[in-house]
């Protein structure tokens, strides 16, 4: 399931990320890619060990943790530390699969890539192109967001990103290791968690709240690995 999340990021929290992201030292995205990858490749990436990369992206984990819509949706174990990119001058990132292990840079640790996330940095209307082309089940979905919302999608699913032909994208990407493995399962969840929030928020003493609850808990229990 492809899920957008408005306002993920504030105005503030995007305006500190250009500020800093304007004095990094920024490399080819190339030299983070995998073999197949390397050659559909043309961005810019700040290198996982750059300060202000680190930086960035711990504010943006406080921010997710507190953060109940990507809770409810990603169901997260694991996320790699958000990094950093930028397409301009036509370019672009061509179909590509995510990797399914992603290791944690300066630690032993890995994750399993089962969702993917983009957190869009500049407004749609300061560049053309670098929409996030996403295929699903319903065909090839394009995404072009306000700076700061950011989307989530499997991370099994085919996606490029469009030529930039005017200005310049800047984006925050990352991975989520979910406690629940199967993206039609977070489907379920997830759907099911909306629909005992607003029937909680519309008749709070129904007593279908507490059993569609328990349902969800004990689905949770069954699928989940914590």
């Amino acid at each position: 399931m492809l899920i957008p999340i408005p306002k993920i990021l504030s105005a503030e929290q995007v305006a500190q990320c250009h500020a800093a992201l304007a004095k990094a030292e920024w490399a080819d995205g190339r030299n983070t890619a995998g073999y197949l990858a390397q050659r559909v490749k043309d961005n810019q990436q700040v290198p996982d060990a750059h300060p202000i990369a680190r930086q960035l992206g711990d504010m943006i984990l406080t921010t997710l943790e507190k953060h109940p819509l990507f809770t409810s949706a990603a169901l997260p174990l694991k996320v790699v530390p958000p990094l950093f990119n930028r397409y301009t001058g036509s370019q672009n990132y061509g179909r590509h699969v995510d990797g399914a292990i992603r290791p944690i840079f300066g630690t032993p640790h890995r994750v399993r890539t089962d969702l993917s996330a983009t957190i869009f940095l500049t407004p749609p209307e300061d560049y053309d192109g670098g929409e996030l082309v996403v295929e699903d089940t319903f065909g090839p979905r394009k995404i072009k967001l306000a700076a700061g919302d950011m989307v989530l999608y499997p991370g099994t699913s085919i996606h490029h990103v469009e030529p930039v032909t005017r200005g310049t994208r800047v984006a925050s990407f990352f991975w989520i290791q979910s406690m629940v493995r199967e993206d039609s399962q977070r489907t379920m969840l997830f759907e099911l968690d909306r629909s005992i929030q607003q029937l909680g928020g519309d008749v709070p003493d129904h007593p279908a709240v507490v059993q569609l609850a328990g349902l969800y808990h004990n689905l949770l229990r069954l699928w989940a690995d914590a």
